[in-house]
């Protein structure tokens, strides 16, 4: 788990950096896809708590897992105005659950960040239930060759100012390798710079 003064710093401006894209339909997105989250609940890379006020009450216990002590704590102050909900320091690779004990798993704008994602999902997969569901809002590698380049070009330096993000991940190839897709939509998270403006959104099942 980390807490230097980079991930101190990025805690602070988190929310700040995101609030353009967010008014732009990112939170509308958030309602969208959070609001179908149902019984006992793991968020992954819960960050600063977004997506807390967006769960509706067919989510009965809701964990957000981040391992970044700085927005664990944030995330942990607006969790704690519901009873149904907890923040808990815990990486993506190792949730603290039993094996097929949660019947939704949330990532938003998470798989982009992790160092690998095959264990992530593979983890994900050993948390839920028979029938369990995979909630993913993702920014992911463009269709446009354009676009797909530029990200290219600036995925180093865009890792490093956003913290590990890779802005040129092919996330959905990776989650269809583990899961059965149910359902995607394409989206553009308008209000933030281009190299990861576009999205992915949609529900998986374990295979």
């Amino acid at each position: 788990m980390t807490d230097g003064l980079w991930s101190r710093m990025g805690a602070v401006v988190y929310d700040p950096f995101l609030r353009r894209g967010e008014r732009k339909g990112m939170t509308d997105r958030r309602a969208a896809l959070v609001g179908r989250a149902r019984g006992r609940v793991v968020e992954i890379g819960a960050g600063t708590g977004l997506n807390v006020e967006h769960y509706s009450a067919d989510a009965k216990e809701v964990i957000l897992t981040e391992p970044v002590s700085a927005m664990c704590r944030r995330a942990r102050r607006r969790a704690a105005a519901h009873d149904s909900m907890r923040a808990v320091l815990a990486s993506a690779e190792a949730l603290p659950v039993e094996d097929g004990s949660v019947d939704t798993v949330v990532s938003t704008l998470v798989l982009c960040t992790v160092d690998d994602v095959e264990p992530v999902l593979d983890e994900i997969a050993r948390a839920l239930r028979p029938g369990g569901q995979l909630l993913f809002c993702e920014h992911v590698r463009a269709d446009d060759p354009k676009l797909a380049r530029r990200q290219s070009r600036y995925a180093r330096p865009w890792a490093v100012f956003a913290q590990g993000c890779r802005c040129d991940r092919d996330t959905l190839d990776l989650v269809a390798q583990r899961f059965e897709i149910e359902s995607v939509t394409t989206a553009e998270w308008w209000g933030m710079p281009s190299v990861v403006r576009p999205l992915l959104v949609g529900t998986a099942v374990v295979r």
